[in-house]
């Protein structure tokens, strides 16, 4: 049996929050914006918590743009997918992971172009086995199913058990504990509900250091 682990993408392998203020920057850029509105447009997206429709609509209301929500939003899931790296570290933990027997997944929320574009540009799309977004499975974590889906794209089962690697103490940990996986919780700052993980890692690099040594 191959030892399962599912990780999350967005500030687990890929620094969404560093994503976000380049294209905020960018934005603001080109559309002839002070400083202190990127930093309002930070604040406001509030590290990705607030749904996207509604954060586009505050946005056009602010700045009194033409376009409408939906357009607003698609550019930014076009763009976002250039902006976001992933370590080199990382990569290469990954590929070693699978080098050792290991069924290496990614389990994210999110519209499917967004988050398919990341994996995609990224290079995680070359080290995984498979991937599971909600926006094209219709379900989302911390629903179990999700977690299943991604299992099976690995060929794994949930049942045979395995990790959950994330951000979230509820989306990730609770949703992986939920779905019979021993967790990581990638720190960043106090969160209700972060007692919830088995272990605690700084960065998705010493995760991976801690299912190598726990694998």
């Amino acid at each position: 049996m191959r030892p399962l682990v599912l990780f999350d993408l967005d500030n687990t392998l890929i620094d969404r929050l560093d994503g976000f203020r380049r294209w905020a920057a960018e934005f603001a850029a080109e559309r002839g914006l002070a400083e202190s509105d990127v930093s309002w447009l930070v604040e406001t997206d509030a590290d990705g918590s607030v749904p996207m429709d509604v954060f586009f609509g505050l946005v056009r209301a602010r700045f009194g743009l033409p376009e409408p929500v939906d357009e607003l939003w698609r550019r930014y899931r076009a763009r976002l997918p250039y902006l976001v790296s992933c370590p080199v570290e990382v990569l290469d933990g990954l590929d070693r992971l699978r080098r050792a027997g290991w069924a290496v997944g990614i389990v994210t929320n999110g519209m499917a172009d967004n988050q398919a574009g990341k994996i995609q540009r990224t290079g995680l799309a070359e080290r995984v086995d498979g991937w599971a977004i909600s926006g094209a499975e219709g379900v989302a974590k911390p629903d179990r199913r999700l977690f299943e889906i991604g299992a099976r794209r690995c060929g794994a089962r949930l049942a045979e058990g395995g990790w959950m690697v994330g951000d979230d103490p509820l989306k990730d940990i609770a949703g992986g504990r939920a779905a019979g996986l021993r967790t990581i919780r990638i720190d960043r700052g106090p969160a209700p509900g972060e007692e919830l993980a088995d272990h605690v890692a700084g960065n998705a690099l010493a995760a991976l250091g801690l299912l190598e040594e726990h694998g």
